[in-house]
């Protein structure tokens, strides 16, 4: 544990304020379980007199950029007081970072001007970007910079999502949405490889493998090329296909080097894998031209199979280490983990293949997701709000 912050101090700040995973992997959890819950009744009963936006806009807005960045900015505000040596955010400015994320999804249920909520989610991402950057440049950790950027990137890709509603949108919804969660799927490449393969060997005592270069770029490389082409919609069209193929086999070669199948016995290493194996798995189908013409579906089983299951083993990860616990003899979440890979499975499969008991399903895919972040906070909620156990200072 690093000695950076002061004990005296630290116990004047209420324990859910006291770094930055708290505050956002709690109120993620609980916005996990309202929103989903909350579209499937928008989507029977219309949204046009209680939702200041269109459902469905809203519904994929609050998944990528409300419950999703919520849980990356709480993991990053908390690393970085690991990688830079400096004390992370807390206290009063943890609290207003977390109010500014809170306040829109408010007021999207209020008759608060477009222009107002954009502007509090912009003054979100930026004041996360440089509570990070101005760590990271003190500290001169130039490897973890390249979160500014993509931070800046977020933010872009935010007031594109409100200039989308206009009348004369420079781009539709659909394809911000569409970038956004490439935008995920690449931090989660990026990141993933730097912290399963290192979990996994340390807890089953094997040698890491080291990262092949040529191999890291080159499976990240058409994520940042699907990323970029969102913006231009017909070379997405045509260059996807290609892109999609090469990214699934070259992410799903990097993965089977770290030997994810020998860590069947622990659930925080087996939910890593498996929510890592949604990305080149939902990059093949979509590469497959199965069920063509309805990629927004099979986009599901990345979005929930892998941003939502790897979400779901890092917070979990995360709050056992940062509150003090063991990892490996916590609560037990294999329950979680493996409802919502069935999740995806159903929201993306069961769906296409039973379109008669489509409602049906869908509220069966909502119910798992919900039971999995149940799970988490009836297991770890009060763990976010009390000090560590073990005295230590986070």
């Amino acid at each position: 544990m690093l000695n950076i912050v002061d004990k005296a101090q630290e116990e004047k700040i209420l324990p859910v304020f006291r770094l930055g995973f708290r505050p956002f992997f709690l109120l993620a959890a609980i916005y996990a379980i309202l929103s989903i819950p909350t579209w499937l009744w928008l989507r029977s009963h219309g949204s046009a007199e209680i939702l200041a936006v269109p459902a469905l806009w809203w519904h994929a807005h609050e998944l990528l950029f409300g419950f999703a960045l919520a849980v990356v900015m709480g993991f990053v505000l908390t690393a970085v007081q690991n990688w830079t040596g400096q004390a992370g955010t807390k206290g009063i400015r943890l609290g207003l970072l977390a109010g500014l994320w809170l306040l829109p999804r408010v007021l999207f249920w209020t008759a608060a001007p477009l222009w107002l909520i954009a502007t509090i989610e912009c003054a979100f991402i930026g004041a996360c970007a440089w509570e990070t950057g101005i760590r990271v440049v003190r500290s001169k950790g130039w490897r973890n910079l390249f979160f500014v950027p993509l931070f800046l990137a977020a933010m872009v890709l935010n007031l594109l999502s409100y200039q989308s509603l206009s009348s004369e949108p420079w781009l539709y919804s659909g394809h911000i949405w569409q970038a956004m969660l490439w935008w995920f799927v690449l931090l989660l490449s990026i990141m993933g490889a730097r912290v399963i393969p290192f979990f996994t060997a340390k807890r089953l005592g094997f040698t890491k493998p080291e990262p092949i270069k040529w191999l890291e770029y080159a499976a990240n490389a058409p994520l940042l090329a699907l990323l970029v082409l969102s913006f231009i919609p017909a070379w997405y069209l045509q260059f996807s296909t290609p892109l999609y193929l090469m990214a699934g086999l070259l992410l799903l070669a990097r993965m089977m080097r770290w030997r994810g199948y020998l860590g069947y016995k622990e659930p925080l290493l087996w939910s890593l894998h498996l929510s890592f194996a949604f990305i080149p798995l939902g990059l093949l189908v979509l590469a497959s031209g199965w069920f063509a013409g309805l990629w927004m579906v099979h986009l599901h089983l990345i979005a929930i199979g892998a941003v939502g299951g790897l979400i779901l083993a890092m917070i979990s990860r995360v709050t056992l280490g940062h509150t003090g616990y063991n990892i490996y003899q916590g609560p037990n979440m294999a329950l979680a983990f493996a409802v919502i890979a069935l999740a995806a499975l159903v929201r993306t499969f069961a769906v296409l293949l039973w379109p008669q008991w489509q409602q049906e399903l869908l509220w069966l895919a909502a119910g798992l997701w919900c039971l999995a972040f149940a799970v988490y906070l009836c297991l770890f909620g009060a763990k976010l709000c009390q000090p560590r156990v073990d005295g230590h200072p986070g």
